[in-house]
C-alpha cells in the first residue's frame, strides 16, 4: 500500500482558502473535527469509555444472535419433519405403484424393454390405485373434486405420424405431438377399467411417453408428538415411462408435487394453544427486536453518510484535496449493511414463520431460504466482535483488504476453470460419467482441485480409442498441475502478501489512508474526557456556507 500524502502543507492559510475559511492548524474547530472522526470509528466499548453510553446496540446483536438462532432451531425441527414426510411418502408410492420395486442405488435407473412388460406395469399401477385402501397401511385417500373422486388418468405422448424401416434405413415421421389420454376411476370394478383401458392402443414405434397422473391425500400426524397442528397433504403423483430416446429402453420414474393446506376440522384432545401463542409471541419478538436493530444500523449508516459529506468538504476547503474513494468507504460501515440485510430477511422469513403456524401459507422453502440466509449473515457478522480484540482484529483486517483482489484473482482463474470445463464436457462426456453433463463436470473439476476422489476419475474412463485416452491423461494432468500446484499457490500467496502488509503497518502503527493519518493525530484517549463536548461546534463549522462565505 502506498504511504499517504503529508497532511499538513507548507502554503499560508490565504494561499490556500484565499481566506474563505477561518480553520488554523491546530484550531480548536478543526481539533473538534479530528476528535469527532475518532469518536465515530471507536468500537463500542471505547464509545462507552468515552461518553458513558451504554452499547445498546451491541447488546442488541448478541441477543438477537440467540433469538434467531432459537427461532431457526424451532423451524428446523418442523421442516425436518415436513421434509421426511415427503420422502417417506414418495418411496412408498414407488414401492405400491412400481411392480418389482426395490431400492437401486448403483444399479441405475428402474427400466422396461418389452411391451408386455409395459402393458404389465400399466395393469399393475391400476389395480394397485382401484384397491389402494386394502393395501396401504397409511392414511392414504383418494383426491376428490365437487364430492366425486379424482380419477387416474393414463396419458400417451406420440408422434403424429411416422413410417421408419430400420432395415432399409429409410423413415417419414411427422414431429408435431400427439395426446391421447383415458381416465380410470376407482369406484368402478377392475374389470370395467381394463375394458376401457383396452381401446387405448400403445403404437411403440411413435410412442414418446406414457405418464400415469393420480392424486392421493394424506394428513401428517407426527407433529402431534410436538405440539403442532398437523397439515393436510395432496400428492399429485406422475409415474412416467420415458421412451424419447426409442433405444429399446423405457425409463420408469415417479414424480411428486405436493401441495400442503389446512385441515378444514380438526381436534386434539386435551391440546390447548398455550404452545401456539407461546410460538407466535417469541416470532414477534423476533420480528421486533430486527426491527429495531434495522432501525438504529440504517440511523447510523445515514450518520456515517453525513459525516462523509462533512469530511469531503472539510479536506476541500483545508487541504484543497479530494478525498478518495478508498476513504469515503471507509464511513460506510460494512457491517451494518450486513446486520441491515439480515433484519430484512429475518422479518421477512418471521413473517411467513408466523404464516405456516397459523396455517394461512405454506411457503416453507421460502420461509427456509429467509431464515436460513438471515442466521448464516447473523452468525457471520459475529466476526465483527472479534475483531475489537488486537490479536483478532488483524486477521479482520486480512480478509477486507485481500477481498478485491481474491475477486479479480478468481475472475481470472474462473476463464481457465471454464475452458477447462467445456472441453472436457465435449470430449470426455461420452466416455465418462463424470463428464456427462456440464454441472457435473464443473462439480468434478472442483473436486479435483481439492485433491477429491482424483483415482477414481481416472480410473473410471472407458476405453474410447487410443486418442480419446491419451488426451485424458494429458488433460487431468495439465488441469491438476495447473490449479493444485499454480493458481492455489498464488491464491494462498496473495492473501499472505496482504497479511504481511497489515501486519508491518500494525507493529509501525504506519497510518495506510490519508483519513487515518488525519486521526491519527488525535492523541486523546476514550478515558481524557475531551469527548463529552465539542460535536455541535465542529459539525457546524463545516457547512458549505460556514467555510465558503
Amino acid at each position: 500500500m502506498e504511504d499517504p500524502e503529508p497532511l499538513l502543507a507548507s502554503r499560508s492559510e490565504e494561499t490556500r482558502l484565499t481566506g474563505h475559511c477561518r480553520w488554523t492548524p491546530g484550531s480548536k474547530e478543526v481539533e473538534d473535527f479530528r476528535r469527532r472522526l475518532k469518536y465515530f470509528f471507536m468500537n463500542p466499548c471505547e464509545k462507552y469509555r468515552a461518553r458513558g453510553r451504554k452499547p445498546w446496540k451491541l447488546m442488541l446483536q448478541i441477543l438477537k444472535i440467540a433469538i434467531i438462532t432459537i427461532q431457526l432451531v424451532s423451524f428446523g425441527l418442523s421442516n425436518e419433519m415436513m421434509v421426511t414426510f415427503k420422502e417417506e411418502s414418495l418411496t412408498t408410492f414407488r414401492h405400491l405403484f412400481l411392480k418389482g420395486y426395490e431400492e437401486q442405488p448403483h444399479r441405475g435407473s428402474y427400466a422396461l424393454y418389452t411391451k408386455a412388460d409395459v402393458h404389465d406395469h400399466i395393469h399393475y399401477i391400476i389395480n394397485r390405485f382401484i384397491n389402494l385402501q386394502n393395501l396401504t397401511v397409511g392414511n392414504l385417500a383418494y383426491g376428490s373434486v365437487n364430492g366425486r373422486h379424482t380419477p387416474l388418468c393414463v396419458c400417451q405422448e406420440l408422434y403424429r405420424n411416422s413410417s421408419i424401416d430400420p432395415g432399409n434405413g429409410t423413415f417419414d415421421i411427422d414431429p408435431h405431438i400427439d395426446k391421447d389420454c383415458v381416465s380410470i376411476y376407482p369406484a368402478q370394478p377392475f374389470d370395467d377399467n381394463v375394458a376401457t383401458l383396452e381401446n387405448f392402443s400403445l403404437d411403440f414405434k411413435r410412442l414418446l411417453s406414457v405418464n400415469v397422473y393420480l392424486t392421493l391425500k394424506t394428513i401428517n400426524l407426527q407433529t402431534v408428538r410436538h405440539h403442532e397442528l398437523p397439515d393436510c397433504y395432496a400428492f399429485h403423483i406422475t409415474i412416467k415411462f420415458d421412451n424419447r430416446a426409442h433405444s429399446g429402453e423405457i425409463k420408469v420414474d415417479v414424480e411428486n408435487e405436493v401441495r400442503i393446506y389446512e385441515c378444514r376440522d380438526w381436534n386434539v384432545e386435551g391440546a390447548s394453544g398455550k404452545n401456539d401463542y407461546l410460538l407466535l409471541s417469541f416470532d414477534s419478538l423476533v420480528i421486533l427486536a430486527c426491527f429495531i436493530s434495522l432501525v438504529l444500523c440504517t440511523r447510523s449508516v445515514i450518520s456515517g453518510i453525513q459525516l462523509q459529506s462533512e469530511f469531503n468538504i472539510f479536506f476541500l476547503a483545508y487541504y484543497n484535496k479530494i478525498v478518495s474513494w478508498s476513504d469515503r468507504m471507509e464511513f460506510v460501515n460494512g457491517w451494518y449493511i450486513l446486520i441491515i440485510v439480515s433484519d430484512t430477511l429475518t422479518i421477512a422469513g418471521s413473517a411467513l414463520k408466523i404464516g405456516i403456524q397459523t396455517k394461512y401459507l405454506t411457503n416453507y422453502d421460502v420461509c427456509s431460504i429467509l431464515l436460513g440466509t438471515a442466521t448464516m449473515l447473523v452468525w457471520v457478522g459475529v466476526i465483527r466482535y472479534f475483531g475489537f480484540f488486537k490479536k483478532y482484529n488483524i486477521l479482520i483486517l486480512t480478509l477486507r483488504a485481500a477481498f478485491p483482489n481474491v475477486i479479480r484473482f478468481c475472475c481470472c482463474a474462473a476463464m481457465i476453470y471454464l475452458g477447462y470445463c467445456f472441453c472436457g464436457w465435449i470430449v470426455l462426456g461420452p466416455y465418462h460419467d463424470k463428464f456427462r453433463t456440464l454441472d457435473k463436470v464443473t462439480e468434478c473439476l472442483f473436486s479435483l482441485i481439492n485433491g477429491d476422489d482424483m483415482y477414481a476419475t481416472f480410473l473410471k474412463m472407458r476405453h474410447g480409442g487410443y486418442m480419446v485416452w491419451l488426451f485424458s491423461r494429458l488433460y487431468l494432468y495439465s488441469f491438476i498441475s495447473l490449479f493444485i500446484y499454480m493458481v492455489l499457490s498464488l491464491f494462498i500467496a496473495l492473501i499472505n502478501d496482504t497479511y504481511e502488509t497489515i501486519k508491518h503497518h500494525q507493529q509501525d502503527k504506519v497510518p495506510v489512508s490519508q483519513l487515518q493519518a488525519f486521526i491519527a493525530e488525535c492523541r486523546d484517549q476514550p478515558e481524557s474526557g475531551r469527548y463529552q463536548t465539542g460535536e455541535e461546534a465542529a459539525a457546524c463549522c463545516l457547512s458549505p456556507c460556514c467555510c465558503f462565505g
